[in-house]
């Protein structure tokens, strides 16, 4: 009943528009989305065909067999899952993450329940995709780590901030850009400066959205040459 009466007073007081399609955003939960955005978004249910390695989505209609999409194929990552495709709120969420470190209660809902009902249980390390200083010092936080902090304080899962770093201040990867031009960007930009901390774990890389692959695949790689035994990819997003 609160919550009715401070969304219907936060709506007259405070009008906010969707930052999806501009329409009132009439509910707190939903963030800066409205609820009309969120039912077109596309969140993975576990009914839809993804591809087995990287979560890309290939078909509406599930299946009893694994799929491979064959594009992540020398990706260094053993698997990746994401809570649905980036598009509508689930885009507009991930952008207002880049610019706030919030989010929303549904989106956390959304995030926590698809770990609980994935296959990655069993990991014994969290841990964010880095930022540049130069980028961290211009955004003033992780949004990988905001998200990392939230899935480690629900699961008990041990967090690691500290172990994986960005050692060079890469471009910023644009829509347009194609897969070989964000490989190349992120080639030898990560780097592992305590090995012992990840070594013999299983990990799980967290990030905002999964685009080529190119990043966490790099992230995958040196965690790996550091003695990681397996390096899972969780993210809101995946973009098609």
């Amino acid at each position: 009943m609160f919550h009715k009466i401070f969304d219907s007073l936060l709506t007259l007081a405070y009008p906010q528009a969707c930052q999806a399609c501009d329409n009132s955003v009439e509910n707190s939960a939903d963030g800066i989305a409205c609820r009309l955005c969120w039912k077109k978004t596309n969140i993975f249910s576990g009914a839809e065909i993804l591809c087995a390695k990287c979560g890309a989505f290939l078909q509406a209609k599930s299946s009893n067999f694994q799929t491979f999409c064959h594009r992540c194929d020398g990706h260094f990552y053993d698997s990746a899952r994401a809570v649905g495709i980036y598009d509508h709120a689930l885009a507009a969420s991930v952008l207002h993450l880049k610019r706030e470190p919030f989010v929303a209660q549904n989106l956390r809902k959304l995030f926590l329940s698809r770990f609980q009902n994935s296959e990655f249980q069993n990991v014994a390390l969290i841990v964010p995709v880095p930022l540049s200083k130069k980028r961290f010092l211009e955004r003033g936080f992780n949004q990988a780590a905001v998200l990392s902090k939230i899935l480690a304080k629900q699961s008990g899962i041990k967090l690691d901030e500290h172990s994986l770093v960005r050692q060079t201040d890469t471009p910023m990867h644009r829509v347009g850009m194609d897969g070989k031009a964000r490989a190349v960007s992120v080639e030898n930009a990560f780097d592992v400066k305590r090995p012992k901390f990840v070594e013999g774990a299983k990990v799980l890389l967290i990030d905002d959205v999964f685009t080529s692959g190119a990043t966490v695949s790099n992230c995958a790689k040196v965690l790996k040459k550091s003695g990681a035994t397996k390096v899972y990819v969780f993210t809101l997003a995946k973009t098609l």
